[in-house]
C-alpha cells in the first residue's frame, strides 16, 4: 500500500459522507409528516440525494486513484 496517511485521508471523510447520509435518511423518515406541513420536504430529500451522488462518485474516485496506484 502505497502512502496510507493520504488513503486514509480521503477515506475517512467519505465513510463520514456515508453516515451523514444515513443520518440526513432517518431524520427524513421519522419527520417526514411534520417536514411536510412546513412545507421542506422535497428540500431535505434533494439535499439527501446530493449527499448521496457525491458518496457515490467520491468513492469511485478514490477507487480509480487506488487503481492507477496514486494513493
Amino acid at each position: 500500500m502505497k502512502n496510507k496517511k493520504i488513503r486514509g485521508a480521503w477515506i475517512i471523510p467519505n465513510l463520514f459522507c456515508y453516515l451523514m447520509f444515513i443520518g440526513i435518511s432517518t431524520f427524513i423518515v421519522l419527520n417526514a409528516e411534520g417536514l411536510e406541513e412546513i412545507s421542506r420536504l422535497n428540500t431535505w430529500v434533494f439535499a439527501m440525494i446530493i449527499l448521496f451522488l457525491v458518496s457515490i462518485f467520491s468513492s469511485y474516485r478514490i477507487w480509480e486513484w487506488i487503481k492507477e496506484g496514486r494513493i
